[in-house]
């Protein structure tokens, strides 16, 4: 798109289904590398990914090539199929339905950043429910708890 100049900053976070513990630690790299390699082929700039056991947290430069929506279908499908034909797991492989994104501006990244790379610590005092509860309520968006995730306790 000539003559297009954006600066899309959005931190995109999804669970895993059920929002199970199946994203195994010694695996963590090869799909932080693999997600990158989709993010990267939709022409898209990842700026920073860490993948909990049960939920992921990406932050990247969005260009509006692509929709939002699209890229995210993207990185499920492809990240799912990666860790199914990697054999990582004895059952098959699935992140939930749907997706939060939250917007950031410029000024905002490098805490952005810090606060993905820091989620094994701060997953310590709070729960990605909470968390993902928090992001809801912090950008004003209504939710109905009922329908945000198939949430296993």
């Amino acid at each position: 798109m000539a003559n297009t100049y954006t600066q899309i900053f959005v931190q995109v976070v999804f669970a895993v289904k059920g929002r199970q513990n199946l994203i195994q630690k010694q695996h963590r790299e090869d799909l932080h590398k693999y997600i990158t390699g989709i993010i990267n082929n939709r022409n898209q700039k990842l700026l920073s990914i860490f993948c909990m056991p049960n939920h992921t947290h990406i932050l990247l430069s969005l260009d509006p090539s692509i929709s939002l929506s699209d890229l995210v279908r993207d990185i499920k499908a492809g990240s799912s199929k990666f860790i199914n034909d990697s054999n990582w797991i004895s059952k098959k492989f699935n992140w939930q339905e749907g997706f939060g994104a939250f917007s950031y501006s410029k000024s905002q990244i490098d805490r952005v950043i810090k606060y993905i790379l820091n989620q094994e610590e701060h997953h310590r005092m709070e729960t990605f429910k909470e968390e993902y509860i928090d992001f809801l309520k912090k950008y004003a968006i209504d939710f109905d708890e009922r329908y945000l995730f198939d949430w296993v306790e």
